[in-house]
């Protein structure tokens, strides 16, 4: 087989420009692929927080006791309005959905920036 009926894009009569143009395209594909969005990835971690401290909350409290989870209570130090109660798991996933999302959104930028140091200087379109 050649390497023209396998693709016949990057044949040998391909000219330089039109190598050059697919080089340039596949950088900036390669480029834009590699970053990172901040809202989707604050959205996501800040919606697994949530839920976890909901679901652990909810868990205390659906098993009760005499003293139902002193350890998740501490939590009503950093979060105000928070208990180990089903109101306070409301309001506990609000509190961790927001941090969730912060951090997020701090991942991405540290991340990204990373990524702009460490990637070769974007080509010029034409």
């Amino acid at each position: 087989m050649t390497s023209e009926s396998i693709d016949p894009q990057f044949s040998e009569r391909t000219s330089s420009d039109e190598r050059a143009r697919a080089l340039r395209e596949e950088q900036l594909i390669k480029h834009a692929v590699v970053r990172l969005n901040g809202h989707v990835l604050g959205f996501v971690l800040g919606a697994i927080c949530a839920l976890v401290l909901f679901a652990a909350t909810i868990w205390l409290v659906i098993k009760g006791g005499e003293v139902v989870g002193p350890h998740l209570g501490l939590l009503g130090n950093y979060f105000i309005g928070y208990s180990v109660t089903v109101t306070g798991s409301i309001v506990g996933a609000l509190y961790a959905f927001v941090l969730g999302y912060i951090c997020g959104l701090i991942i991405s930028s540290v991340y990204n920036f990373i990524v702009l140091i460490r990637s070769p200087r974007k080509p010029e379109s034409q």
